[in-house]
């Protein structure tokens, strides 16, 4: 498949172009446009069961939407729920996504749920990653601007946890807290950081979702009643 991305880097959108009888899987309710010739079809891949743990665990949706193209082919645009920029990845092992960063992927790669360790249950993500695995294309979505970074042997990067999107398989990591001392954490005002060691690659995001999360309710009546 190809992909052309618009919009970005404030609210991306994804067209992605199909030839006869190609298939892109997407997320449920990603989908803003297709040509006349796609047929679309949602289910829960690999099972109930793998869709339960793809969709709690994960953080994506239960079921998966198919877009087939035509004889003639097509198109289809995709979005996600928070405005920002999309990249398209290619795979060629795997790669681990954060919660609710994937968009979409092509035929060949396959999406399951991993345990990353406790090591892992930082800024929200409960200890889960979307895992990527075969051969294709994969569009992870981000909150914010997208930062592509190259990690060269043994090169780390410290993180916020709330921004990570992706990182490639040969990148390990630990988390820690950003400061020393309980009183320091709070006056810093943030929590747990990722400490990722090269090589390998990494995808970052500009802003924070769950800080939003935190903004709005704080900022919503219900949250004062």
């Amino acid at each position: 498949m190809k992909i052309e991305v618009r919009h970005s880097p404030s609210f991306a959108v994804a067209r992605v172009h199909l030839a006869a009888g190609e298939v892109v899987r997407g997320e449920s309710g990603a989908m803003m446009a297709t040509s006349a010739d796609i047929e679309v079809e949602a289910k829960a891949e690999g099972g109930l069961f793998k869709g339960l743990k793809r969709s709690v665990l994960g953080g994506e949706s239960l079921f998966i939407t198919r877009f087939t193209a035509g004889p003639a082919g097509g198109w289809v645009d995709l979005t996600a729920n928070l405005p920002g920029d999309v990249t398209a990845i290619a795979v060629d092992g795997g790669v681990n996504l954060a919660r609710g960063a994937w968009l979409c992927s092509s035929e060949g790669i396959d999406l399951d749920t991993k345990w990353g360790g406790f090591k892992n249950l930082a800024g929200g993500e409960g200890g889960f990653l979307v895992r990527a695995e075969g051969r294709g294309q994969v569009l992870a979505t981000c909150y914010g601007a997208l930062d592509e970074v190259e990690l060269g042997p043994d090169e780390q990067m410290v993180l916020d946890s709330g921004h990570l999107v992706a990182f490639s398989d040969g990148v390990s990591y630990t988390t820690r807290k950003v400061t020393r001392g309980l009183m320091q954490t709070l006056k810093s005002g943030e929590g747990l950081v990722f400490e990722f060691t090269g090589p390998g690659r990494l995808w970052t995001q500009s802003r924070n979702p769950h800080e939003l999360v935190t903004w709005l309710t704080a900022k919503l009546p219900f949250s004062r009643g």
